[in-house]
């Protein structure tokens, strides 16, 4: 019997698909990145900031890109969460006892980061992707298909992807203050929208943020239209809507990028793998942006991954790669943590999506008393920078 030409071949071109080929590639399997040709690619109208907790900053320096990462992103001291009726919640890395909250980091940084350590990995061959097939488009011992939400092989395979869109669109953009943030992130729950100023280096160091923001479809498609002044006057007032006075205590707030927007949605693929395939990151499960978890879910599932295998290799040198029975390991071990993350995220948003006086104050109490339940605190933190 011919031995597979690879090892591994992983399906996307995302940064998820490039950390989990640099990953198993460093543990010594030989790694196809399939991939289409402009995929690695610089893009730099990408205005997205990720959010990455430690668990995700750990797999990256394991990888060696997460110091120059640090260098194109802010790290968060302290998080600022708003209701819409006098609700505060207030979270520390202090109280955390850890010297980050997260990191805020630059979207097309990180791709191009993982593209460069890409080239020089020599367990690493970029190959053309195949398109509609139920089969990799190489051959390979085990095939992880990292191709997002719209993944075609995930199709091809007949694996299910339960998915329900929100009838919302994340908008993302950055913006300047007058003053600097000093490693704080703001974030504001109301209906019908989700509004969030992440902590972030450029353009000005110490002065910039991220600007994240759910909004029913058609509200945020026109606001992405407008001019930018007329923007920026929409941005502001929404601010000031749970909290006066903000934008003149941020020193007021310039337009520093494009805007962009994406549909939102949640979703989770069943199974997530069989013999000889596997799903990871946006192509096995997709969860609201409101809490910043989507790669580091992602991220998370390569972390699982690769230990499933490395563990395998190591212990179990007889096993394929392919065996079903290996590969649930890995599923196993993700399938809770990414539903709890969909559940919660979920049942947030629709928490404050309800109109109703009593769901209002209900919700507002409800930040205020958890705000002083710190063990508690310290424990939903603590699931977040585990991811």
């Amino acid at each position: 019997m011919v031995s597979p030409t690879f090892d591994v071949c992983v399906s996307g071109g995302g940064a998820v698909a490039r950390s989990l080929a640099l990953v198993l590639a460093g543990h010594g399997f030989k790694v196809a990145l399939a991939c289409s040709p402009g995929a690695l690619q610089l893009n730099s109208s990408d205005v997205r900031t990720y959010a990455l907790n430690a668990r995700s900053l750990a797999l990256l320096d394991h990888i060696r890109v997460g110091a120059p990462l640090r260098q194109h992103g802010h790290p968060v001291h302290e998080m600022d969460i708003r209701g819409d009726h006098g609700g505060r919640l207030l979270f520390s890395a202090w109280e955390q006892r850890v010297t980050d909250l997260a990191w805020i980091v630059d979207a097309s940084a990180l791709d191009r980061l993982l593209a460069d350590a890409i080239q020089f990995s020599p367990n690493i061959t970029v190959v053309p992707p195949q398109g509609d097939s139920a089969h990799a488009p190489v051959a390979c011992d085990l095939w992880a298909i990292c191709e997002g939400k719209h993944s075609r092989s995930r199709e091809a395979l007949g694996a299910t992807f339960d998915r329900h869109a929100y009838g919302h669109h994340g908008l993302a953009t950055r913006v300047v203050a007058g003053r600097p943030h000093a490693g704080t992130a703001r974030q504001w729950f109301r209906s019908p929208d989700v509004l969030a100023l992440l902590p972030f280096h450029a353009p000005v160091a110490g002065a910039s943020y991220g600007v994240v923001w759910s909004l029913p479809e058609g509200l945020a498609q026109s606001l992405a239209a407008l001019p930018e002044g007329e923007f920026m006057s929409q941005l502001c007032a929404a601010l000031e809507v749970s909290s006066p006075g903000v934008v003149n205590e941020l020193g007021g707030l310039t337009l520093a990028a494009p805007v962009a927007t994406w549909p939102l949605a949640i979703a989770q693929a069943r199974p997530w793998s069989g013999d000889g395939w596997v799903l990871v990151g946006d192509a096995a499960h997709q969860v609201h942006p409101l809490a910043g978890q989507g790669l580091n879910l992602g991220l998370a599932d390569v972390d699982a991954l690769a230990s499933v295998l490395v563990q395998a290799r190591a212990n179990e040198p007889w096993r394929a790669l392919s065996d079903a029975k290996l590969l649930r390991r890995y599923d196993r071990a993700r399938w809770l943590p990414t539903q709890a993350m969909g559940q919660l995220t979920d049942g947030l948003l629709n928490l404050f999506a309800a109109t109703p006086a009593p769901f209002k104050d209900a919700r507002n109490v409800g930040m205020a008393l958890l705000d002083r339940a710190t063990p508690l605190k310290r424990w939903l933190v603590g699931r977040a920078l585990d991811a």
